[in-house]
Formats: C-alpha cells, sequence, structure tokens
C-alpha cells in the first residue's frame, strides 16, 4: 500500500504569511495551478499509480483533491476530519510581524490556545493506522495541511524531516508489516517551472 500525503496549493494568506490553521481560506489562481500541475504529474508517471483521494473538509484542501481526482479520473472521498490542520487559537490570522509584536518572538511557547503537537500527532496517526488496515490493497492520495504533515512526519522518522512542507509537495509513504517506509520526501519538482 502506498500514501501520497499532499499539502494543500497556495492561498493568498499563505502568499503573505498569515497563519490560517482552522480558517477556511480557499485557493488562489495560482494554487490551483500549482494542483493541475501535481495532477499531470501524477496521471503521466508510470510509477505509481492512484486508487482515490481523501482530503481534510478545509476547502483549499478540497479543492486541491477535486482538481486531482477530476484529472485522474478517480473518486474523491468525503472528507475525514483528522486531517485538518492545527488549530492555532488566537494566532490565526495574524502574519509573523503582528505575532512578534503582539507576543514576542518566542510566541510559540505561550498558552495562545493553539492545539498541541501531540494532539495532532494522535490524530495523524490515528488517520494513517485506520486507512492501513481499511485500504490495504490500495493506493490512497491524501490532501492536508503543512501543519499537520509536519507532526505526522516529526512522529513517524523523529528528526529525520525537518524541511517545511511546500505547498503542493507529494511525499509518499508505503506500508511494510508495521512501518511507514519513505520512499519520496517533500517533492516540489513538478512546480519547478513555475
Amino acid at each position: 500500500m502506498l500514501v501520497g500525503l499532499i499539502r494543500h496549493g497556495l492561498t493568498d494568506w499563505n502568499k503573505i504569511g498569515r497563519i490560517q490553521g482552522q480558517s477556511d481560506i480557499p485557493l488562489n489562481e495560482e494554487g490551483r495551478s500549482q494542483a493541475r500541475k501535481l495532477a499531470e504529474r501524477l496521471l503521466t508517471d508510470q510509477e505509481y499509480k492512484w486508487d482515490f483521494v481523501i482530503t481534510s473538509g478545509l476547502s483549499r484542501a478540497q479543492e486541491t483533491g477535486e482538481i486531482i481526482a477530476k484529472t485522474l479520473n478517480i473518486p474523491l472521498y468525503d472528507p475525514d476530519s483528522r486531517l485538518v490542520e492545527k488549530a492555532f487559537g488566537q494566532v490565526e490570522g495574524l502574519t509573523a510581524e503582528e505575532r512578534e509584536t503582539l507576543w514576542g518572538v518566542d510566541w510559540k511557547q505561550l498558552d495562545l490556545g493553539q492545539e498541541s503537537d501531540e494532539a495532532i500527532q494522535e490524530r495523524a496517526l490515528s488517520f494513517l493506522k485506520e486507512i492501513g488496515e481499511k485500504y490495504s490493497d490500495n493506493n490512497v492520495l491524501v490532501v492536508s495541511h503543512g501543519g499537520l504533515l509536519a507532526q505526522l512526519f516529526t512522529v513517524l522518522y523523529q528528526n529525520k524531516c525537518t524541511e517545511r512542507i511546500g505547498n503542493l509537495s507529494l511525499t509518499i509513504l508505503e506500508k511494510n508489516d508495521h512501518n511507514w517506509d519513505m520512499r519520496l520526501y517533500n517533492c516540489t519538482g513538478h512546480l519547478e517551472d513555475m
């Protein structure tokens, strides 16, 4: 079984560095173009074949998944709430400058209503475990969010995967017995000519 983990395409808030969290911010035109580019890559890639797409319920992930599913002519399953982005509490909607002005450079250390890393890891692992059992004979594309994917990679691979998860990046995991082996990590080669 393969799982292709995708971060949604670019939004206007991504572009200006505003934390989205669970705010439902749509893709912008560049994000839609990114999704089409990844879809074309997946369509022409002879190495991997995909059976269906599952997304978070936030529109930026759903629209990314819709574009990919339509291009690949595969089903788009109902969204899974465990795939939504980290809740950032009071920090949502703020740029780096605004966050630092309000709370200083160490704002991440403060309790501002953010969801804990452990809680995100728990729901991401729960999702991965369930699809690994339920769809063990399928190859599944999953469209989620940078914060959630970063926490999933942290819990699966400790500190081996620390680079920022790019918009419309593709990571491919392969299920082997009780492990998830990484075949590809945070690849954005399909966006290089943008």
